[in-house]
């Protein structure tokens, strides 16, 4: 059948073993959060139904109008206060710093909307990054430690394997052993960042000759790294709008099991999610790495909270079923704005995370309440 074919079953395959082998559930951020709706199982098989069946929307309107309300609000304040704010090169400035985290942020907006979370970017990042430094490095030290030095090429090489590594272990533990992806990618956060650490023996590794992919600006005096972010974003656009994984993304985010009972390969596709995900972070390194022409133990740290702050507050919600590319960008431009117009105003880098927690508060905050509302209206 046409419609098995969409939803990943195999006409072939006796329909017993493929449920057998889907059977465990993969758990979900519901489950830690504790947010899940009180819905019966026909109700959950009809809203996986009617995802299935329709085209997941490019934006939520009001979500979006009030994102862009308060950008705007944010533009004027820096506006005014600083001189140097509304100028070419710092919006410039602004957009090339937001580039590696926006482009992480496109598969942590999949893997929510399919309720799940990846907590280990930017240890991921910093480790991709590691890997292909000390590769490319040709210094004495890096020759007698590793026995490595192997040129740009080998060092992309190295770093797309680390990629399929990122994504690939997260995969395993979520969907093959059925552990929560908090606890997990929490987990692979420290695994990361200690390997980081122990690779770059503490130290900042330089790398002289791989400053293309950040340095190159090629329209407009515009870094590629942002075109890069352009692409990708465009990319996950179709991606869960245009496609049958997009919208068994959200049917999964709204129901697991009545998405399993549908047909859809559940696990295959949270596999597919964390794989992406491990993708991106190993090219948002690269791209970092790029940027600043040397790779830190400290690459990535923090990231996870930009990312998980930017996903929450343009839409998606930590119960999985809801979440949009275009939100996540919205809120990746608050969040960029901010971060830049306080430093304009010479804000202390400690009082920019202060903030940054209480933005992350805010769209948890703003979550909970919605996911209540939504559950007042059923």
């Amino acid at each position: 059948m046409a419609e098995d074919n969409m939803t990943g079953e195999s006409s072939s395959e006796p329909q017993g073993s493929s449920r057998a082998r889907d059977a465990r559930a993969v758990p979900t951020t519901a489950d830690v959060v504790g947010g899940r709706r009180g819905e019966s199982t026909e109700q959950d098989a009809g809203r996986v139904a009617r995802i299935m069946g329709t085209r997941p929307r490019l934006g939520n309107i009001q979500e979006s109008l009030a994102l862009i309300l308060v950008l705007a609000g944010l533009c004027i304040f820096f506006a005014v206060r600083s001189e140097f704010f509304f100028t070419y090169d710092n919006i410039v400035n602004i957009l090339q710093t937001m580039a590696p985290i926006g482009i992480i942020a496109m598969p942590a907006t999949l893997l929510l909307v399919a309720g799940q979370v990846d907590l280990s970017v930017g240890s991921g990042a910093g480790i991709v990054g590691m890997m292909a430094a000390i590769s490319q490095t040709a210094t004495d030290s890096t020759i007698t430690t590793y026995g490595l030095g192997l040129g740009v090429v080998a060092a992309i090489f190295i770093a797309i394997a680390t990629m399929f590594v990122v994504g690939g272990m997260n995969a395993f533990f979520v969907t093959g052993l059925g552990l929560n992806s908090i606890i997990t990618t929490l987990g692979t956060l420290a695994v990361w960042r200690g390997l980081t650490k122990v690779l770059g023996e503490g130290q900042t590794v330089r790398m002289n000759e791989f400053g293309a992919l950040g340095s190159s600006r090629p329209v407009g005096n515009i870094p590629l790294g942002v075109f890069i972010f352009a692409g990708v974003v465009l990319l996950f656009v179709c991606m869960l709008r245009y496609t049958v994984y997009g919208r068994a993304l959200y049917a999964i985010g709204a129901s697991p099991e009545a998405a399993r009972l549908a047909g859809i390969r559940v696990r295959r596709y949270i596999t597919y999610g964390f794989v992406l995900s491990g993708l991106m972070i190993g090219l948002a390194g690269l791209i970092r790495l790029s940027q600043v022409g040397s790779q830190s133990i400290n690459t990535g740290l923090g990231w996870e909270l930009q990312v998980l702050t930017a996903v929450i507050l343009g839409g998606a919600s930590l119960n999985g079923g809801s979440g949009t590319v275009l939100g996540t960008v919205l809120a990746l431009l608050v969040i960029g704005v901010l971060r830049n117009g306080l430093i304009q105003l010479n804000v202390q880098t400690f009082w920019i995370e202060v903030a940054q927690g209480a933005l992350l508060l805010g769209a948890v905050t703003v979550d909970r309440i919605r996911v209540r509302l939504a559950s007042a209206d059923t």
